[in-house]
């Protein structure tokens, strides 16, 4: 009996609870401090941002969609043990990101940090050293990619997105490099599409040197990457 409907519906539940967990995790991340040389609005507090109505019940519900595709792509195996509490921690950093245009480092180097140790214990214990070796190599290449990216214009991208690149190339990485060749791709097609989209309907070319929030299309790569990554690729590029 396949265990693709066990393991989505298993990923579903545990992922919606982790998301109705999202506004308080918002909520306890301090506040930044205001930048002095910055002629820029006050960001918005993210106090502010974690009494949204609704935003608990919208969460479970992302999380809980993740989670199943999730699921069903990977089966009752060893993945969902970092892929499962990434989900609404994914949430959670893409809510932020999209209100704040930052990624908060007290979360996401944490984080990192942890599934690091967590795929690093599973490949060993596995002996899944192949898989493990790609995720860690996966986790260089695509800071290093995002690194070389905010270096050469910073101004467009924050060195947040550099350091979620880190668990994307990690959890991608274990897949494989077409996981994570796709990943990447789509994270950037879907976020330079509707930004290109929208300065030619308002006719406006100042709007493509604006910093935008690269945190969610970044997400959404990486789940595109992991629930249809090798089969896809192969239709791409095969």
């Amino acid at each position: 009996m396949s265990d693709t409907l066990p393991a989505a519906m298993l990923a579903a539940v545990l992922t919606a609870l982790g998301g109705l967990l999202v506004p308080g995790l918002i909520g306890r991340v301090p506040e930044p401090e205001p930048a002095a040389d910055s002629d820029e609005p006050p960001k918005r507090t993210y106090a502010d941002i974690a009494a949204q109505p609704g935003l608990r019940w919208r969460s479970a519900a992302i999380s809980a969609v993740c989670g199943a595709l999730l699921g069903a792509a990977t089966g009752l195996d060893w993945p969902l043990l970092w892929l499962v509490p990434l989900v609404p921690v994914a949430v959670a950093l893409s809510v932020i990101d999209w209100h704040t245009r930052l990624l908060p480092r007290v979360v996401v180097v944490p984080v990192s940090l942890a599934a690091i140790a967590v795929v690093t214990l599973v490949g060993l214990a596995t002996g899944e050293r192949e898989a493990l070796v790609r995720a860690l190599l996966g986790m260089v290449v695509a800071r290093s990619f995002f690194w070389v990216l905010w270096f050469v214009r910073s101004a467009g991208m924050g060195f947040g997105d550099v350091r979620l690149a880190a668990p994307v190339g990690l959890v991608l990485g274990w897949v494989g490099w077409e996981a994570l060749a796709l990943g990447l791709w789509v994270g950037f097609v879907s976020f330079a599409v509707p930004a290109v989209l929208l300065a030619l309907v308002r006719r406006d070319r100042t709007m493509m040197k604006r910093s935008f929030p690269f945190g969610p299309f970044m997400v959404l790569g990486a789940l595109v990457g992991l629930v249809w990554g090798t089969a896809l690729a192969g239709r791409i590029w095969g």
